[in-house]
C-alpha cells in the first residue's frame, strides 16, 4: 500500500514538473494529511488556548446546515459538515492529562472524539449532555456566543436556549463566551501546519503567474473579466476550492474619467498596469494574494522606472507595518503607529491588514479596515499572539508625473509571527510581473 501511495505522488510531482505547478495531493492524501494535522492541533494546541484563558470545557454544538463557523475546524476530513446536532465538548481535566475529547453522538466524530451516547439507555441527546456536564462539573463552560466576532458567534438561538434548559441551574453562573477560545483555536498555526503553509502560498503564486503571462493574456483581445475567469478555471483544474472569485483590474495612462467610461469589462492593452486578487484554500488552510503586473510596449523590456519606484513604495509600506508587529500590541496600535510612521515619510497610506488561516478573512486581530483608517473598535483591540498568520492587506497612493494622476499601488501577501518575529511565508512580490517576460523578446 504504501509503495502504491509512493508511486501516485511520484507521478504527481513529476506531473507538478512539467506544469511548474507545486505539487498538489491527491484527495485522499489530503484527507490524511488533514486528519494528522487535526489530532496534532486538539492535542497541542487546544489545550494551550483553553489554559490561557481559564475555561475548563468548551461546548461546541451546531445543526446540520446551520454550521458553527469552529465545527468544521474540528470534524474529520470526510465530514463535510455537522450530521444532525452535533455536540463535541472538550474538556480539561488538569495540566497533567490529557484533554477529555466528547462526541455527544451514536458514533466517535474523528479519532480523538469519542462516543458518548447511547440512545439505546438515553434516547435524550440534549438529556446526555446535561448529564456529562453534571458529571464533570467544570468551572467555567465555555459556548461560542459572540457580540462582535462572527468566528466565535455560532452557537443558534435555539440551541442556546435548549441548553440553559436542560442544564442544572447550579451551572448557569458557569456559562462564559468561549470568544478568546474559539478565535485562539482559529488563529493559532500549529508547526505542523507552517510546514505545509510555504507551498500552499507558493501553489497561489505560481498561479498567479501562469495567469499574468502570454499564455492567458493576448494585449488587444483579451479582457480582465477573462483573466479571472482563467484563474477561477485553473483553480478547479488544479483540485483546489477558492473563498472568494478572483478580480483582475486595470490602471493606465489616460484620465480616470475616460477609463471609466469605457466598455466594461475592459481590454488589456500594452502599458498597462494590471492588478489581480486572488486566494486558493488546500489542506483546510487559506491563501490572500494581490499582485501587479505590466504589458510591455513596443521596444520594451522592462516596466519603466516609475512604475518599479511605485512598487518599491508600496514595499516600504509593507516594511514599517510588520516592524510594528509585537505580541500584545493591539490591531489598533498597530495601524496607528504604521501610519504615523508612514504620513512622516510623506506617503499616502491605507492598511486593512487581517488574520489568515482556516477562513480567508480569519479569527484575530483586524489592523484597519478600508475605511477605517483610525481604527477598528472591538475587532481591533484584539491583541496579536505568536503563532499567527496574517494578510499583509494595504495599498499607497503614488502620483506618477508621466500618467499626470495618481495610481494605487495594492499589495497582499501572506506572513506568519513567532519568536522570532515577521515573515513572509512564500516571499513577497518585489518586481512587477512583465507580460511578455522579457526574455522572450528579441534584442536587436
Amino acid at each position: 500500500m504504501i509503495k502504491k501511495i509512493l508511486l501516485v505522488l511520484l507521478v504527481m510531482y513529476s506531473t507538478s514538473l512539467i506544469a511548474q505547478t507545486p505539487l498538489i495531493l491527491p484527495q485522499r492524501e489530503q484527507a490524511k494529511v488533514i486528519d494528522d494535522i487535526l489530532d496534532d492541533r486538539l492535542k497541542n494546541v487546544l489545550p494551550r488556548v483553553m489554559r490561557r484563558e481559564g475555561i475548563d470545557m468548551w461546548i461546541v454544538i451546531s445543526r446540520e446546515y446551520n454550521e458553527d463557523p469552529v465545527i468544521e475546524t474540528l470534524l474529520p476530513a470526510t465530514w463535510m459538515a455537522a450530521r444532525r446536532t452535533t455536540m463535541l465538548i472538550m474538556f480539561d481535566r488538569g495540566t497533567d492529562k490529557e484533554m477529555e475529547l466528547l462526541a455527544v453522538s451514536r458514533y466517535d466524530v474523528g479519532k480523538l472524539f469519542k462516543r458518548s451516547w447511547d440512545p439505546d439507555h438515553q434516547p435524550d441527546q440534549w438529556a446526555q449532555l446535561a448529564k456529562i456536564v453534571d458529571d464533570r462539573n467544570p468551572r467555567k463552560i465555555g459556548i461560542n456566543k459572540s457580540a462582535h466576532f462572527g468566528h466565535a458567534d455560532g452557537l443558534s438561538a435555539n440551541d442556546y436556549d435548549e441548553l440553559l434548559k436542560v442544564l442544572d441551574k447550579k451551572f448557569h453562573p458557569h456559562i462564559v463566551s468561549a470568544e478568546r477560545v474559539a478565535i485562539g483555536w482559529l488563529e493559532t498555526r500549529s508547526e505542523k501546519e507552517m510546514i505545509l503553509y510555504p507551498q500552499i502560498c507558493r501553489i497561489a503564486h505560481t498561479v498567479i503567474q501562469e495567469g499574468f503571462s502570454d499564455k492567458v493574456i493576448q494585449p488587444g483581445v483579451t479582457t480582465t473579466e477573462d483573466v479571472a475567469w482563467w484563474y477561477r478555471e485553473r483553480i478547479k483544474e488544479l483540485k483546489l476550492d477558492t473563498w472568494f472569485h478572483p478580480s483582475v483590474s486595470i490602471q493606465r495612462n489616460e484620465p480616470d474619467a475616460i477609463l471609466t467610461k469605457r466598455i466594461q469589462p475592459l481590454v488589456i492593452m500594452p502599458g498597462d498596469l494590471l492588478h489581480v486578487d486572488f486566494g486558493i484554500t488546500y489542506l483546510r488552510l487559506n491563501t490572500d494574494t494581490q499582485q501587479h503586473a505590466y504589458i510591455l510596449k513596443a521596444g520594451e523590456t522592462d516596466a519603466p522606472e516609475y512604475l518599479r519606484k511605485a512598487l518599491n513604495r508600496g514595499n516600504k509600506l509593507q516594511d514599517l507595518l510588520v516592524r510594528n508587529f509585537a505580541q500584545g500590541k493591539s490591531g489598533n496600535q498597530i495601524l496607528a503607529e504604521t501610519r504615523k510612521q508612514a504620513i512622516d515619510q510623506g506617503m499616502t497610506p491605507s492598511i486593512y491588514t487581517h488574520p489568515i488561516g482556516y477562513h480567508g478573512h480569519a479569527a484575530g486581530p483586524t489592523i484597519g479596515l478600508w475605511d477605517m483608517q483610525k481604527g477598528v473598535p472591538v475587532q481591533g483591540d484584539y491583541p496579536m499572539y505568536h503563532h499567527t498568520a496574517y494578510s499583509i492587506e494595504l495599498n499607497v497612493t503614488v502620483y506618477i508625473i508621466e500618467w499626470k494622476k495618481e495610481i494605487q499601488i495594492k499589495l497582499e501577501e501572506d506572513g506568519y509571527f513567532d519568536e522570532a518575529g515577521f515573515r513572509y511565508i512564500d516571499g513577497r512580490q518585489t518586481e512587477l510581473i512583465v507580460i511578455p517576460k522579457a526574455e522572450k523578446i528579441n534584442k536587436p
